[in-house]
Order: structure tokens, then sequence, then C-alpha cells
């Protein structure tokens, strides 16, 4: 995929530098499973689920409500939607829908790496297990989810199709700058982290993930980072030495596997770009110290819930930043075009 797909028909949305930083946390609610072993549709248990107060309780202080995207695990035992719900119905936190195929109806496909991905399954299929996950997710929630993410990003153009027959209307699946090609799957590498309208209609919103390049390589990021991380050169460690002197490096907002240093870093360079949205992305089973690689101990688990609330200290406080998810930023885009055109008023009066 790139953003001059004609499947996509995008439609990019620049916010004015009026706007307030926004700040949207997504979180990719799960089963718990060995991520280096192969895929089973055996692996589904979601007891994690049971504390994930303790990410909701960092993220409450501040008034920052969760878009947990829950896949079919989640949503078929009460372990799993049962804490989601009570967070739901309260307006703490909101729903929306995330495709792991090889644990969602119907189970026709092959287990295997490729497959894993739901833009690879073919339209029908991949339709169809979207669809068992809505109604799922429906039926235990009491709400439709609107909001769509494709568990290991595995976002094509057969899912922009089922995404509109099901009146889906926000999406969250496009990493940019990362290529799954050598595993079956997409390639975001042409993408950068600005919103866009998409689709037959343009009616979907995209708000990609938080993901680029950071450095004093500036637009030659892209292709000096795909380079050093050649096969060839792996050995000799350049990817992590020009991080370190401060050459190249390529990062996610998310409080796994990054420093909170890393996290304001590519901030302050997305808003150094004209980025108002940010997407704060984490794993839900990160809240139980063993079921993520992100979090063995309990050390390790206390260290990734105060990188998130230094994160939230960081955006909300010293950038003046707001919080919002997915569906209230989609409703209240008319009121960011009215400040962009008073801004062009305001200047055209000069």
């Amino acid at each position: 995929m790139t953003p001059g797909d004609p499947a996509l028909a995008t439609e990019r949305l620049q916010l004015p530098a009026a706007v307030a930083p926004v700040l949207f946390v997504v979180v990719d609610t799960e089963e718990e499973f060995d991520w280096s072993a192969p895929f089973s549709r055996s692996n589904a248990n979601v007891t994690a689920i049971r504390h994930i107060g303790r990410l909701q309780g960092v993220l409450s202080r501040y008034r920052v409500k969760p878009t947990y995207v829950v896949d079919f695990p989640v949503a078929s035992q009460p372990d799993g939607y049962g804490p989601l719900k009570e967070l739901a119905d309260s307006g703490e936190a909101r729903i929306g829908a995330h495709l792991h195929p090889w644990v969602n109806p119907p189970f026709v496909e092959e287990v295997n790496a490729r497959n894993s991905f739901g833009c690879s399954l073919g339209e029908t299929l991949e339709t169809e297990k979207i669809k068992v996950l809505q109604a799922q997710i429906a039926s235990r929630f009491d709400r439709v989810p609107v909001v769509y993410k494709a568990g290991r990003y595995g976002f094509g153009a057969t899912t922009i199709k089922a995404l509109e027959s099901l009146n889906f209307v926000i999406d969250l699946s496009v990493n940019p700058r990362m290529d799954f090609i050598s595993e079956g799957g997409p390639s975001f590498a042409a993408f950068d982290t600005l919103p866009f309208f998409f689709g037959s209609r343009r009616r979907l919103l995209e708000i990609p993930c938080s993901t680029d390049y950071t450095g004093v390589s500036g637009r030659l990021a892209p292709t000096l980072h795909r380079v050093v991380s050649h096969d060839a050169l792996r050995r000799m460690h350049l990817v992590g030495i020009l991080a370190r002197v401060g050459i190249v490096n390529k990062l996610m907002l998310s409080p796994e596997g990054h420093t909170l240093a890393e996290m304001k870093a590519l901030t302050r360079a997305l808003l150094k770009r004209g980025v108002r949205t940010f997407s704060l992305t984490l794993h839900s089973p990160s809240v139980e110290p063993g079921c993520t690689p992100y979090v063995r101990t309990q050390s390790d688990l206390q260290q990734f819930l105060d990188r998130i609330r230094a994160y939230c200290e960081f955006f909300l406080g010293d950038l003046s930043g707001v919080s919002s998810t997915p569906e209230e930023f989609r409703d209240s885009l008319d009121s960011y075009r009215s400040v962009a055109d008073e801004g062009a008023r305001s200047l055209a009066a000069r």
C-alpha cells in the first residue's frame, strides 16, 4: 500500500498549528501467547485483563480515555469482556475491534505467519472474520464497534472493502515507515503519521500509529535506515550506533520497547513537522508480568506504568496537549476546521 494507491483514495488531514496536540491511547486488547512461538488457535487465555485497572488507574488520573480494541478471545470470555464493559459503561473507555485471524472464526484457513495478516486471507474470508468479531463485540458490550485496528497491522485493499461494507468509520491499522512484506504482510514504508480520509466515499478516517524517524539525517532518514538495516550490515550494529549518536532512529510512540526520552524525542520531532495527532499504543497483556516480551518482572511493570504516567504529564502538561478518543476526534473535526478558517481569515486581514 502507498498513499497514492487507488484503493485508498486518500484525502490528507492537515490540522492548523493553532490546534493543541491531540493524544489518543490505543490498547491492543488480546489473548496471552508466546510471541516467539508459532501461531496457534489453542492460545486464547485472557486472564491478564483482570489486571487492566493497573493501566486504567494511571490514565484516569489524567482524564485520558483509552480505546480498547478487543479481539475475539477477549470478546467471547467473561474474564475478557467483563472488566472492559464496566469501563465502557462508565464512560471511562471506548471499545473497538481488533482482528487476530488465527483465533477468530470462521476457522477455515491454515494457521501460519502469512495468514496472521487479515489482508492476506482474501476479501471474502477477511470480511467474514471481521463481521463475526463485530457481532460478538456488539453482543457483549451492547454497542456496535465502529473503530477497527488490524492485528499485526494486516491492513490492505480488501480490508478497506470490508470496513466499508460493515459500516466502520475509523481505522487505526496503518503503521508508518514499517515493512512487513518479508513476513507475508503489507508495507507502510511510504506513509507518514498524518491522518487521512480514505475509501470509495472518503468516509473512513485513518489515524495512523505514531511511528517515524528522529535524528539529524532529515529526509535521508528512510534511505539511510533501510541501508544500515540490511542483513549484510546487521552484525556491525550500525542501526544502534546511528541511533545513539543522533543521526537516525526509527521510533514508535509506545511504552513497550521505548524509553521515555525516545517517546519525547519522537513527539517533539513530529510536532516540528506539523503533526498534531499522536497515538500512544500498547498491548493489554503487558499489564501482567510475563505475558509480553516488554514486561517480564514486577520491576518491568512498574517502569512500564511510570513511563505512561510521565508521558501523560509531558504531553498534557509541558506541551499543553489534550486527550481525545478517535470517535470524539472525528466528531469534532468541524471545530478544528473552524480554527483553520479563522486562522486563514486573520492572515488575509493583515
